[in-house]
């Protein structure tokens, strides 16, 4: 490995913060690309717009295929700002067929709150984690990192998932109900919100099984319906961007998608001239 990528590793776990396995991620993805480089005789720094795009052709998944030019650009990104005469190649990302995400109505959520036994402390913990997820929006690799010094009256403090900065979120009085009936119900003394069985801070893992069993969806859809539930209610969408910690507000309107589908859903549903028996 070049030292100018040991010297973007550096700078991708010092200074940006990353978690490790996004730092893994990122570099992977450039040794991946250097590899290649190297069956045409080149190295990174002879990259250009040609020699990117026949790299990325390679690649099938347009998905994958947007990975691997982000962590290209982040590492030329880098260069071209650090050292001289480094130039960062211009290459279009793939186009995506647009997908909805998708989200929990609020019967949904409440449908499944019902399926949790409250009597134990274990379903008092289940029942605040479900409020929690859909009273935030917050990543479960936030989640898991909340403690009960994060929470001042009715806001919390989050720790970014993808980097060392904070945001403040507010919090449902619902949820935090549910929050401190379990918090008394416990025997154990953690600093942490949410523990296991055995006392210990809970896993990315076990908030899967919990969402599964009650909901049948991944964590990640009570962020979806979080989200969308601020959407539809006519939250402003800098607003919910900045309350799900986007770096980007191009990442949030993804959601205005649903807002229109919505919308046009009640023009079909009410306006008499989208009514079947309309002249």
């Amino acid at each position: 490995m070049s030292d100018l990528v040991t010297a973007f590793e550096e700078y991708l776990t010092i200074i940006k913060s990353l978690a490790p396995n996004s730092v893994k991620a990122y570099i992977a993805d450039i040794k991946d690309f250097e590899a290649f480089l190297s069956t045409q005789n080149k190295q990174l720094l002879d990259t250009n717009n040609e020699l990117l795009i026949a790299y990325l052709q390679q690649i099938k998944n347009p998905l994958t295929q947007n990975r691997h030019l982000s962590s290209i650009n982040g590492f030329f990104t880098f260069a071209s700002e650090n050292f001289d005469d480094i130039l960062k190649p211009k290459v279009s990302f793939a186009k995506l067929p647009q997908t909805l995400p998708k989200y929990l109505s609020q019967k949904q959520i409440n449908d499944g709150l019902k399926l949790i036994d409250r009597s134990t402390t274990l379903g008092k913990r289940d029942y605040a984690i479900a409020l929690f997820l859909y009273a935030t929006g917050v990543r479960v690799s936030e989640l898991i990192q909340v403690k009960k010094s994060d929470i001042e009256q009715n806001w919390i403090r989050v720790l970014y998932a993808k980097g060392s900065k904070q945001r403040i979120v507010p919090i449902a009085q619902v949820a935090l109900d549910a929050l401190y009936e379990y918090l008394q119900d416990r025997t154990v003394k953690s600093d942490y919100l949410f523990l296991n069985y055995a006392g210990k801070p809970i896993s990315r893992v076990s908030i899967f099984k919990i969402t599964q069993k009650y909901f049948g969806v991944s964590p990640h859809v009570f962020r979806h319906s979080y989200a969308t539930s601020l959407i539809l209610g006519g939250a402003d969408l800098m607003v919910v961007s900045e309350l799900l910690g986007h770096s980007n507000v191009e990442t949030t309107q993804i959601y205005t998608h649903i807002q229109q589908k919505h919308l046009s859903q009640t023009i079909d549903q009410y306006h008499p001239l989208n009514k079947k028996e309309a002249s």
